[in-house]
Formats: structure tokens, sequence, C-alpha cells
């Protein structure tokens, strides 16, 4: 058996890979920092910053060791929306995906001492219009500064605003654990 490393701070994916009934250990442990290059195409942020975080893991992996690390990136209009910095910006990206479509793209890296493999997977999702009210308590209430787009699909925004999903729910969580489960499958 190998050991499950998640490298990973988020509480959601913690949740969601547990949900698997898989057992690991976290290990935040990186020394990534997030730059990419300019002009890179949205769809490949997250593949780059998954990877980038698995190969920043602190120390070596041991033979028995995989490690498993993702990133989530909200796509609008052909640009990438990550985490909010304040609320001024939470605020401007709800105010972006209110009555209109978007994706949702999670990558995923799976790495042992001897090889990767990372692979994503995309979300459609549909807000309705939201109102400035709408906006501000959810907001001011949900403090969404640690999700992509300034969401969370499981919270209160998730419940009165988004009309319909095309894809994984969980993948708009943050972690797609479907596929997660076959390609650790498959990877081990």
């Amino acid at each position: 058996m190998k050991r499950i490393i998640l490298g990973s701070n988020s509480p959601r994916r913690r949740e969601l890979l547990a949900g698997l009934d898989i057992p690991f250990t976290v290990d935040t442990g990186n020394s990534f920092e997030e730059r990419l290059e300019p002009g890179l195409e949205a769809h490949e942020v997250p593949l780059r910053l998954s990877e980038g975080k698995s190969l920043g893991f602190h120390r070596p992996l041991e033979p028995d060791e995989v490690l498993i690390t993702s990133d989530t990136v909200v796509i609008v209009e052909r640009e990438v929306l990550g985490k909010p910095h304040s609320r001024e910006e939470a605020v401007a990206m709800l105010r972006r995906l209110s009555g209109r479509a978007h994706e949702v793209v999670t990558a995923v890296t799976i790495r042992d001492c001897a090889r990767r493999e990372t692979f994503s997977v995309s979300t459609r999702v549909v807000f309705e219009p939201l109102s400035q009210a709408e906006i501000d308590h959810y907001v001011d209430k949900y403090r969404p500064y640690d999700k992509a787009g300034a969401y969370g699909i499981q919270e209160w925004i998730g419940y009165v605003g988004i009309s319909s999903i095309e894809g994984s729910f969980y993948n708009v969580m943050g972690f797609p654990v479907h596929r997660v489960w076959h390609e650790l499958q498959r990877f081990l």
C-alpha cells in the first residue's frame, strides 16, 4: 500500500478526499511561488499551478508515498478569476459572474517518486442575476476570500444564485473526487 499525502490547506479538499474512505495525511510544506508566464491560456493555469505545487513539495517523496496537489480557477470570458484578496475584489468578481455562465476548472496532480499524472475537470456553472444586496450579504457573512471566483457552491450563494451546472458539483467545490478516485486506482 502507498501512503497518500494531500498537499493542500483547503478544508473542502480534505473533506472530499476523506469521503473516499482512503487513509491520508496532510502536509502543506511547499516552496512553490504562484507566478505564471504572461500569455498562458486560461485552461492551462490550473494545470501549471497544480504541477508547481507538486514539484515544490518541501522534500523528496519516499518510494511508498503518493502526493496529491490541486488548483481550482474560475474562467469567465477567457479570464481567470482566482481567490479575491479583499472585499472589493470579491464583490467585483460576483458582479462579473452575476447573470452569466462561467467555467470552474480544477487540476489535480498525482505524483510518486518515479512519475506524475496531471489532469483537469471542467464544470459549467450558471448564475442567476444577483442583486447588490445579495452580493453584499454573501461577502460580508461568508467572507469567501479562500475561494476561486469568490464563492462556494455549497454555501448560501449557491442555494440562491446558481440556476444550473453541467458537470461535477464536487469539482465546483474544488476537488473532482469521482475523477480523483479513478485516477488513483489507475495510478496505483
